[in-house]
């Protein structure tokens, strides 16, 4: 049997070292880039467990459930955690920050995640980053998937290790990831005894084994087929402009927020403040009384390929995930959602107004 994406010539180290190279000019930074042959909590995890040991003091921001992960991991190495939590429906601040370095000074790696799709909400790495750089911490942020949605600038922001994933906004492939590394993020690790070695986690191994050697001979056969999935989708941002990708799912983001209240029923908003909603995207908050999955699934029986989903957990009772990303940054794809939505609220006997809904998004859109 034949097929395309069978018998394919060896991936060389040439062509691997240029997807690495295409990637760092999509973030915008000369800091090494490791593409890993995974989905992305294998650099997330790889990162924590090369720089953080017992005598680390670590600041973990919570801004939703990959936060809470972080901190599990950082534990485990023995780090002491500081635990930095915010509601859901809102953004850390950077004077939060501020106050948790003045109430712990001894504070020297900082966790934070950029945006949480999981909650719809995004956070001002910018600003936080400022303040980490006067103290002096190891800044380790999660972009995997605010990256080709917002900004995502590891060197202007003193980002010591900058996590990204193609499975979202970037609409790539989930097998296959990508993390920076600043040099005092590899002195860390070099110094740290416990940093994995001879591991799949092992961003040292990769140091050794690839960068040093001048990226020549790779450590081991690559996942072939994601990594060109990531070369193809990086070459679609390229040819589309990154700024032109970023636009398309803010303005996703706003149709999709003014639809929502315009559609009525009861619907709102998950995250309160628009500037701190993520433009991966929208999280919206069931009406009183209703459950958030039973109205998706209502939703979806009428057209299943819509980017609709319910919270994780817990949230799956209050919280509609609207996933604009990707290929579904479109006004197609808000207006479906906003439909179905609509449909399943006047299935529950509530009161909506979907022209309204469709009125507003698309006034946002374009305007």
């Amino acid at each position: 049997m034949t097929h395309p994406f069978l018998d394919l010539a060896p991936l060389t180290a040439e062509r691997f070292a240029s997807i690495e190279d295409r990637v760092a000019r999509l973030l915008g930074t000369a800091q090494d880039v490791v593409v890993m042959q995974g989905e992305a909590l294998l650099p997330l995890e790889g990162a924590i467990r090369a720089t953080a040991g017992p005598g680390t003091t670590a600041l973990n921001v919570i801004t939703g459930p990959y936060g809470q992960t972080f901190g599990d991991w950082l534990r485990d190495c023995g780090a002491t955690v500081i635990d930095l939590a915010v509601p859901f429906h809102t953004a850390v601040t950077a004077q939060q920050i501020r106050e948790a370095f003045a109430e712990h000074p001894e504070i020297d790696f900082v966790s934070l995640v950029h945006a949480e799709a999981a909650t719809g909400n995004t956070n001002p790495v910018a600003e936080i980053g400022a303040v980490v750089r006067e103290r002096g911490a190891l800044f380790y942020l999660d972009a995997v998937a605010s990256v080709g949605a917002e900004p995502v600038l590891p060197d202007a922001w003193g980002v010591d290790l900058c996590v990204i994933g193609a499975q979202k906004a970037m609409g790539g492939p989930a097998g296959v990831s990508a993390v920076s590394v600043s040099e005092r993020a590899w002195a860390r690790m070099a110094a740290n005894p416990r940093a994995p070695r001879r591991s799949y986690l092992s961003l040292l191994d990769w140091r050794e084994r690839w960068i040093d050697g001048g990226r020549r001979v790779l450590p081991h056969a690559p996942a072939q087929l994601e990594m060109l999935a990531l070369e193809a989708c990086v070459a679609r941002i390229e040819a589309e402009g990154p700024d032109a990708v970023m636009a398309r799912h803010a303005r996703a983001a706003a149709a999709t927020r003014a639809g929502a209240l315009a559609l009525g029923g009861g619907l709102e908003p998950y995250v309160h403040e628009a500037a701190q909603a993520a433009p991966v995207a929208t999280t919206l908050r069931a009406p009183s009384g209703t459950v958030a999955a039973e109205l998706v699934a209502r939703a979806l029986a009428a057209d299943p390929a819509l980017p609709l989903a319910a919270g994780g957990g817990a949230l799956a009772k209050e919280m509609i995930r609207v996933n604009h990303y990707g290929a579904d940054a479109t006004p197609g794809a808000v207006r479906g959602c906003l439909v179905a939505l609509g449909a399943a609220l006047a299935q529950g006997g509530l009161q909506v107004d979907p022209g309204a809904a469709l009125r507003a998004a698309g006034e946002s859109w374009h305007g």
